[in-house]
């Protein structure tokens, strides 16, 4: 039986109390570590707990939510995605983040990367050019108790956000046609850029360094991704 048709199984029917759900929900973020994840070679352990942690469900509509730990995208609205959790924790990964970083995120979607984040840096700065998006992520993420540690900002992500540089890390979930020269300019020495570069139809995910201000780069397989709208981006989506 598949995991989707096991979750069926377990909530069909009405009247599950909140604790037997929570307790179904956990268990799902588990198989998705265990079967997904780790088999795939994500290692790192506080990416991996922090994936343990935060409920993706919660960051989904309700009619996707059975779908939610399944390892493929869902949509969202306004025609974006949340990744899938393999590349969320892919990404996550080469961020190299102990602790007490600063981070820009560049699409902050639903939130879940948001959250995430969160769970393993200090400071979250997280920017989404949908108004709306941003709007019912940030009351999301306050509800989540996490207001304190993000601030969501509307605005064209691909310029960055100068005023808080420089970030330890920068995370870009959205396809670029090259990483724009302004977001490794707001790296921190040793500080990493993880985004996906090439046309629309197929990227590859690149972890930029820089090192004596200069970047250096190294390529972590192929992938797809929505484009990065904006200056440095694809100025539209046809």
């Amino acid at each position: 039986m598949n995991p989707s048709s096991l979750w069926k199984k377990r909530n069909n029917g009405s009247g599950r109390g909140a604790a037997a759900l929570a307790a179904d929900w956990a268990a799902r973020r588990r198989e998705m570590v265990e079967q997904q994840l780790r088999p795939r070679g994500i290692r790192d352990e506080r990416v991996l707990a922090a994936m343990s942690e935060i409920s993706r469900h919660e960051f989904v509509s309700p009619e996707l939510r059975e779908r939610a730990y399944e390892d493929h995208p869902l949509g969202i609205g306004q025609g974006q995605t949340i990744s899938q959790p393999y590349m969320v924790a892919a990404m996550l990964q080469a961020l190299e983040l102990r602790g007490p970083e600063k981070v820009l995120e560049v699409g902050t979607g639903s939130g879940y990367q948001a959250a995430l984040l969160a769970r393993l840096a200090s400071r979250v700065i997280t920017m989404e050019a949908e108004p709306l998006l941003a709007s019912s992520a940030r009351q999301r993420l306050a509800q989540m108790g996490l207001s304190d540690r993000i601030s969501v900002i509307v605005g064209d992500g691909s310029l960055g956000y100068p005023s808080e540089a420089p970030y330890d890390g920068i995370i870009v979930a959205a396809a670029a046609p090259e990483a724009p020269a302004c977001l490794l300019e707001q790296l921190a020495e040793g500080g990493r850029l993880v985004i996906p570069v090439g046309d629309r139809d197929c990227q590859e995910l690149l972890q930029i360094r820089r090192i004596n201000g200069q970047p250096v780069s190294r390529g972590l397989g192929y992938c797809r991704f929505v484009p990065l709208l904006g200056k440095y981006g694809w100025t539209d989506t046809s």
